[in-house]
């Protein structure tokens, strides 16, 4: 039997049928993804005339413009809503960090005492989530109504994020905190300058799942707050799916204010481009970040 023979199925060269399949599937599943993102780009650059002619969608513009998008920034309730979105993002993000990495380490620490059951205590929040009204409750409790901090303080530490971070610092070798400690090292010290060191991958991965999280947060956004203080997400999905006007193009002139298709899109476009932006810079991290806590916890 020839060597070619006795190769695994999964290390067989595929045959140029399965090669063409495997191009045409590949080639549909993009286009299913790039054709309705550059039909948004495409509209919210139109102009009101191309937008009419295709019906409040354009494929590709012939005279692009930047209105739509000088109106939903220009000091408007848009402007605001991303300043707001940006600022709890980063605030949230910050925040969630330190006190899931604080919470991670000493829970992955073996002479802990009481960590067992504070672990199952916090693995039970997460197979039993508290509900919408005892949330408001403790947040109206904490008088955060109308404050940005709602938006943060009862999100801090993710479930799923503490157990991923709680695995990959159990990964670090227990050899390393021991000459630590021998060189006189205090726990701050070892998580400072050996785990966090080691644990970039996780932390990329945990720090973006929460970037995400407080980026896209609208529901409590719209328990919490009143519309003068919602986030960017709240704006878009009011905006797109109540039809409701959120910037103001009272300016006389029907031929200078953008059709109301192209402001959805821009706003829409707004909302998604920081968080493609930010991906490609972290997606190396994926794989090793999440595959490792998951494995070793």
């Amino acid at each position: 039997m020839s060597a070619a023979a006795g190769r695994p199925a999964w290390r067989e060269k595929p045959r140029p049928a399965t090669q063409a399949a495997k191009a045409v599937a590949l080639t549909v599943v993009v286009l299913l993804v790039l054709v309705p993102f550059l039909i948004i780009v495409s509209t919210s650059f139109a102009s009101n005339r191309e937008v009419v002619a295709g019906g409040g969608w354009v494929l590709w513009p012939q005279h692009p413009t930047l209105r739509a998008y000088q109106e939903i920034l220009d000091g408007g309730i848009v402007g605001h809503a991303l300043w707001v979105s940006a600022g709890v993002t980063v605030v949230g993000t910050a925040a969630s960090l330190a006190c899931t990495i604080g919470l991670a380490y000493a829970l992955s620490r073996r002479d802990l005492f009481g960590g067992r059951p504070m672990l199952l205590l916090i693995l039970f929040t997460f197979l039993f989530p508290p509900g919408m009204i005892p949330s408001f409750l403790l947040v109206k409790s904490m008088h955060l109504l109308n404050s940005y901090s709602s938006l943060v303080a009862p999100f801090l530490v993710n479930v799923f994020n503490l157990v991923v971070l709680r695995g990959f610092f159990q990964s670090v070798p227990e050899e390393l905190h021991e000459a630590a400690r021998l060189d006189g090292a205090s726990e701050w010290l070892i998580l400072r300058r050996i785990v966090l060191p080691l644990s970039k991958a996780a932390l990329a991965v945990v720090g973006l799942f929460y970037a995400v999280s407080y980026w896209n947060a609208w529901f409590y956004a719209s328990i919490y707050l009143d519309s003068g203080h919602w986030p960017l997400q709240q704006v878009l999905r009011t905006y797109v799916i109540n039809g409701a006007q959120l910037a103001d193009t009272s300016t006389g002139d029907a031929s200078a204010v953008a059709a109301p298709q192209t402001i959805q899109m821009a706003v829409l476009v707004v909302a998604t481009v920081p968080i493609l932006l930010v991906y490609p810079f972290l997606q190396k991290y994926f794989t090793k970040g999440v595959l490792t806590g998951a494995i070793k916890s």
